[in-house]
């Protein structure tokens, strides 16, 4: 395990397409001796590259990325590089994305709405080594496997595949451009489609157009 002091920081690299955001992060962690922001960027386009750049610490995330989502972002990045720690920060339930993010490889989940001092101490809890989560969010995931519970949401039954193109859906993102974001064929999205239409109970088109809109913007909870 590393050990991070003034002369030696942690570097951070902040990727979230709101300058105003990123300046207020970037003033908070550059504020602690042994940490400093090496780069930024407002895509993840951007955010791989300035990681193979600067080769940072630490990544911090935002979900909701212009463009190819934070999701996606996190498999590419630790592709990249597999020693990379990620911190997901986002301003979506995270009942509904802190597990996926997990999966997909970050090492903690951040909500948005967290008080300047729980943001350092998820940072300092994730180059510790340890995985990040609100305590709540951890008496969740503890309870269900001590009681050995799933979850019976439809949405938690989605493929990360499925998950992916529901939450690009809920962004405004078509068809063709989902394709192109997520470097797969029309016919495959489709499909996608079609998948979480019949696990949602949606009718139509229109219907999951709406359905993951509503979803994006937490106008539907978590059960439905």
């Amino acid at each position: 395990m590393l050990s991070y002091n003034a002369e030696n920081p942690a570097r951070i690299l902040i990727v979230d397409d709101h300058p105003i955001v990123r300046q207020g992060v970037a003033m908070l962690i550059n504020q602690e001796p042994d940490l400093r922001v090496c780069c930024e960027a407002s895509n993840a386009e951007e955010g791989r590259a300035m990681s193979l750049e600067c080769k940072p610490h630490l990544a911090i995330v935002d979900l909701s990325l212009a463009g190819l989502s934070g999701l996606e972002l996190i498999k590419q990045l630790r592709a990249d590089a597999p020693d990379l720690l990620i911190l997901m920060m986002s301003m979506h339930d995270e009942n509904v994305y802190a597990e996926r993010v997990l999966q997909a490889g970050a090492q903690g989940y951040l909500m948005k709405q967290e008080t300047p001092s729980t943001m350092l101490q998820a940072i300092r809890q994730v180059l510790n080594g340890e995985i990040y989560l609100s305590p709540s969010m951890h008496h969740t995931i503890l309870h269900r496997l001590a009681h050995h519970q799933g979850d019976n949401s439809p949405i938690r039954s989605l493929s990360s595949a499925e998950f992916e193109v529901l939450h690009l859906i809920g962004l405004g993102h078509g068809t063709s451009e989902i394709a192109r974001l997520l470097d797969r064929s029309p016919k495959t999205i489709e499909a996608h489609r079609a998948n979480i239409k019949n696990k949602l109970n949606l009718s139509s088109g229109a219907d999951l157009n709406r359905f993951a809109i509503n979803w994006s913007n937490g106008l539907i909870p978590l059960q439905n």
